[in-house]
């Protein structure tokens, strides 16, 4: 009967050229997005207008690391609106010191709010459940990549800006 002649192999470099395009664009919003939640910066903040109604206590440290030998720094504590409006955000400048007379190491980000404990702590953005008047929340902040200068001190939480209604 009829044979078909031989399919000639080649190399897929149109598959290849897309792909490589794809991880680059990845990696490029990955590095955005690591930018803009939890970046490090020593331009501090002034203070939100209303930071002075969130009364911010009961701070404690704890570590972590996780199975990639990443070491993760939390610090947990409560948040009380001693205001007269409904919280709906809050972004905070953690301030990290040290002992060699540096700048402190700022991060920046979200507030988060703790949701569970079992069977691990879960969080959420004050967005998800706002602070009326005269609650208190548990809260908890994390960070990945805290300077091996710090001086293991409980550090600064400035609170930056806060959403309202």
């Amino acid at each position: 009967m009829f044979s078909e002649p031989p399919v000639e192999k080649t190399f897929p470099w149109t598959a290849v050229a897309i792909a490589a395009a794809a991880v680059l664009i990845l990696l490029g919003v990955l590095i955005a997005l690591g930018r803009t939640h939890g970046s490090a910066s020593n331009s501090v903040r002034p203070l939100a207008p209303y930071a002075a109604q969130l009364a911010v206590t009961d701070l404690q440290m704890s570590e972590s690391t996780s199975v990639g030998n990443v070491k993760q720094t939390y610090i947990d504590g409560n948040v009380t609106n001693t205001g007269s409006q409904t919280v709906t955000g809050v972004l905070v400048q953690t301030l990290f010191a040290n002992d060699e007379k540096l700048a402190p190491q700022v991060e920046t980000g979200p507030l988060m709010l703790i949701r569970s404990r079992q069977p691990y702590i879960d969080t959420e953005p004050v967005s998800a459940d706002p602070l009326p008047p005269g609650a208190k929340r548990e809260f908890r902040l994390t960070f990945e990549a805290i300077g091996s200068n710090w001086n293991q001190t409980l550090p600064e939480i400035h609170v930056v800006s806060v959403g309202t209604r």
